[in-house]
């Protein structure tokens, strides 16, 4: 059995204002699950984009502006928006404070498509 120590791992810089902790993946030999935090300053999050495959996207703490394919609501902590397949989707920390996500996806493959062909793209993949 492995024990992964979150507390050493470190949190990553994905684009300004967003920290980024990869807990589960296929880096760490996972198959079927990719498990990531982010820490988002207030306007910040991720650009509208999609996964081929399903999300939860929870709020840990903080305030969310979630946007799934042409709706947007707002989402506060212990809520979360299960996030179908190929659909497209967003959100921005539209709190005072920093905004804590946790999303999970059903692969251990993180890969997106992003709509702003200037985001840089990020796929983690075991060494």
């Amino acid at each position: 059995m492995d024990v992964l120590d979150h507390a050493t791992q470190p949190q990553e810089h994905w684009r300004d204002g967003v920290r980024t902790l990869m807990r589960v993946s296929a880096t760490v030999q996972s198959r079927q699950l990719c498990i990531f935090e982010q820490y988002c300053d207030p306007g910040l999050g991720a650009p509208m984009h999609l996964h081929a495959v399903e999300e939860v996207l929870e709020v840990i703490a903080g305030t969310a502006e979630i946007t799934l394919r042409d709706e947007t609501r707002t989402v506060t902590a212990n809520q979360s928006v299960l996030i179908p397949a190929g659909a497209r989707h967003g959100f921005r920390n539209v709190g005072a404070e920093i905004l804590h996500v946790r999303a999970t996806l059903a692969a251990s493959i993180f890969e997106a498509s992003y709509d702003d062909r200037n985001e840089l793209s990020r796929r983690y993949v075991p060494d």
